[in-house]
């Protein structure tokens, strides 16, 4: 089993998303689907990230940025970044995720959601902390929308949503996207190359 730590707000987290699909199905590995808020993790462990954003034109993230766009093209994507609205409270959209998976007429439309919000926000620059936008991605894959939205105030949603954002911390994430095989951490779109011999180590034992 793999587990993936994950918020629709980051891009990198995106590319990843879509590359560790393609890296479960040729080893025939589930994937366990953790929606995080990555800002808690970086409120928690991680609070030097918000000084690296202050200048977005240093050679630094000039760099990262024409590096996600290299990566993006690799992986059949289209993204924006920073996005018009950067960066996004994601909260609704990640409690949105846990909803789904334990709804169940919502459940099987889980990884279509995802995808779809990562594309409104990244590819079509909308603003996904938005309820209206939100429910638009529902109709878009065929979830009830008042049911999503109602769903998503639940209390037990977002404890949910809480505790599975200390895990990571207390896994010792720092950021997202952030995936276990055990014990073992990786950490971004390009350490799948490690994930995957971890599995095939894991396998061999």
């Amino acid at each position: 089993m793999i587990d993936f730590y994950f918020d629709c707000s980051s891009p990198w987290t995106y590319i990843a998303f879509r590359n560790l699909q393609t890296v479960a199905a040729e080893l025939d590995e589930p994937v366990s689907w953790r929606p995080v808020l990555v800002g808690g993790i970086f409120n928690s462990v991680n609070k030097n990230m918000y000084a690296s954003r202050e200048d977005m034109d240093s050679p630094r993230n000039r760099y990262q940025r024409k590096d996600l766009q290299d990566n993006a093209r690799e992986a059949g994507l289209r993204i924006v970044f920073p996005p018009r609205v950067f960066p996004v409270n994601s909260v609704k959209a990640m409690r949105g995720c846990l909803w789904i998976a334990q709804d169940a007429q919502a459940h099987s439309q889980y990884l279509p959601f995802v995808e779809a919000t990562f594309a409104a926000y990244f590819s079509r620059e909308e603003d996904i902390s938005q309820d209206d936008v939100l429910a638009a991605i529902c109709h878009e894959v065929g979830i009830d929308a008042p049911a999503f939205l109602e769903g998503i105030a639940r209390p037990d949603i977002k404890d949910q949503l809480k505790a599975n954002t200390d895990e990571a911390i207390r896994r010792g994430a720092f950021g997202a996207p952030t995936f276990f095989v055990g014990d073992d951490m990786y950490f971004g779109n390009d350490r799948l190359p490690l994930l995957r011999a971890a599995v095939l180590r894991e396998r061999s034992t």
